[in-house]
This record gives structure tokens, C-alpha cells and sequence, in this order.
């Protein structure tokens, strides 16, 4: 759950969520990021020091899946698969997947600084995972750029 997730990721209680507006730039470098649009004009995220927690969804094959990220100083500390909805490719929810993201951060255009490795029957799912992954980094470095 998202109580469960915030918990786990911060000292309790958890801070209070915060809003990012999407500024037309930063939904341009979103939209490629997903290869789609990103649906809203603002996300929510939790804050604390130089660590965010962002929870998105991202449709794998044809329904979401809620994934949180958590990133400190530039780095992701954490992605956990919170619901996944669809029939297959649920590898993803394991930490034998989620731990390859440990430590990975963003290289120019907005890519990250290393492979993950694919899950042969999932790669929608992982691709959904790796695209939400990337949007946390490129949302945490804007929440610190602007303070």
C-alpha cells in the first residue's frame, strides 16, 4: 500500500505530500521519457532532505502498474512495484528485478546510467518499470533544482 510504502521509506510519520508542477519543458522531456504524454498538469511526491518518494503508474502491456521510487541525492534508493493489474509479467514485483535500479542515476537524455536486464515474457512490464524509474530521477533532479 502507499501508507506501507511511505513507512518504509521515511521516518515516521511520513512528511506531508507535495505537489511539482509540470512545466511545459519538463512535460516535453516527460513525454519522452514515456513515449507518450504524461497525463497530468502536476504529480505528487513526498519529501525529505535531499530524498523523494514518487509513486506513478504506467500502463505495461494494458493495465497500470503503481510503482514507487524512491531517489536520494541524484541516485534511486528504492522501486517497488506497489499494484500490479496485469496477467502477465509480474517478475517485475521481485527484488531480483527492482534491485537492479539500486544506485542508477541519469545520463544525458534522460536515460539511465546503466542496463537492465529484461525478463524474457515481460518486457512491457519491464519497460514500464524503467520508464517510471527514469521520470522519478528526472522529477527528484527538478524538485532540487528549483529547492
Amino acid at each position: 500500500t502507499l501508507d506501507a510504502f511511505l513507512a518504509e521509506s521515511f521516518a515516521v510519520p511520513a512528511p506531508a505530500a507535495q505537489m511539482l508542477w509540470l512545466t511545459p519543458e519538463l512535460k516535453s522531456r516527460a513525454a519522452k521519457v514515456l513515449d507518450h504524454p504524461y497525463a497530468g498538469m502536476r504529480v505528487k511526491y513526498w519529501r525529505e532532505g535531499n530524498r523523494t518518494a514518487w509513486v506513478i503508474d504506467e500502463v505495461g502491456k494494458e493495465r497500470p502498474i503503481t510503482i514507487g521510487v524512491v531517489v536520494s541525492a541524484g541516485h534511486i534508493e528504492q522501486v517497488k512495484v506497489l499494484a500490479f493489474r496485469e496477467s502477465r509479467g509480474g517478475e517485475v514485483r521481485y527484488p531480483f528485478f527492482t534491485k537492479q535500479f539500486v544506485n542508477a542515476g541519469l545520463r544525458d537524455g534522460d536515460r539511465l546510467d546503466r542496463t537492465i536486464d529484461g525478463i524474457t515474457g515481460a518486457t512491457l512490464s519491464v519497460w514500464a518499470v524503467t520508464k517510471v524509474s527514469r521520470l522519478a530521477l528526472l522529477f527528484h533532479s527538478e524538485v532540487m533544482r528549483n529547492g
